[in-house]
Formats: C-alpha cells, structure tokens, sequence
C-alpha cells in the first residue's frame, strides 16, 4: 500500500546515458558494433580488458552476430542501442534489424555439443539478467538484452566451461 506520495519535483532524476548506431548488415559490422560498444563502455570508466566490457562484448557481438545472420534484409542496416542507467546498474543493449520474423527468439535454442552455431543466445540467457524480443513497426523486431554491471563479475565466476 502507498503510504506517501512523491511529486515530479521530489523524484530523483535519473541520468541515462545511450548511445544508437546504425552498421550494414555483414560480419564486419557485427565486428565494429561490438567494438563501438566496447570503447563507448571504455569512455564510461569499463576499460576493454575488464568483465563488464567482456561481457558487453559477447553479448552485442552475440545479438549483431544473430542479426547479420538471421535478419539480413538486402541493402538494410541493423541498429544497436545502449542504454546505461548507473543508478541502477544496468545497461540495457538492443539491437534491430529489418528481417520479420515469423517466430520472435522467446528462448535460448538447445544446441549440438558438436555444432559449429547455436550458443549465441545460451550466452545472453546466462550473461544477461533478462533479454526478450519485441517486434518493430512497420517491420522487423529488436533482441534485447539487460546486464546488472554489478553482477558481471559474478556471472563470469559463476560460468562452467564446457568440458569438450
């Protein structure tokens, strides 16, 4: 039950810093989104060689990767956008793409111990505190996925190898 009540004036204001790019729709620019993304977090005091910025690595290299893959549409760019609340320590990474999918990403895939794919998004389920997907208008669909910044650390600890 609400007990008091807060007006706009005594909210705190919390301070979202984002950044949004476009890249063509090829290996190489999952590549350089993944590396806009680390120097961005860079620039935000995650150097390159720390958990967060490995992790934010996978994870939009991950996405691009599946948007390159699964969500090419000739002569269109895929977008990525990231959003840091350091408040609460969490940054929120999306990426678009123009592809319609008839069936939206709702969980990570099994994969083959033996396939050459189908871990990307094993890797977001257990790098990312929740992720989904949400279809675009007029079309196409955007993957999200949101890291707790505080846990990074934690999740690398927590995450068994494969014993292949």
């Amino acid at each position: 039950m609400l007990t008091e009540t807060a007006t706009p004036g005594d909210m705190p204001q919390r301070e979202l810093q984002s950044l949004t790019m476009q890249f063509p729709s090829s290996p190489r620019g999952a590549q350089l989104a993944r590396r806009h993304a680390v120097g961005w977090m860079g620039e935000r005091g995650h150097p390159p060689a720390s958990d967060v910025s490995g992790v934010v690595a996978l994870v939009v290299g991950e996405l691009a990767a599946n948007a390159v893959q699964h969500g090419r549409v000739p002569g269109r760019k895929f977008g990525l956008r990231l959003v840091l609340d350091r408040a609460a320590g969490v940054l929120r990474v999306e990426v678009a793409d123009a592809a319609s999918a008839k069936r939206l990403p709702t969980a990570a895939p099994s994969s083959s111990p033996d396939g050459e794919s189908g871990r990307g998004l094993l890797l977001v389920d257990v790098l990312a505190e929740r992720w989904g997907s949400t279809p675009r208008s007029p079309v196409g669909k955007t993957v999200w996925a949101e890291l707790c910044l505080d846990a990074s650390t934690q999740y690398l600890a927590d995450v068994t190898p494969p014993a292949w």
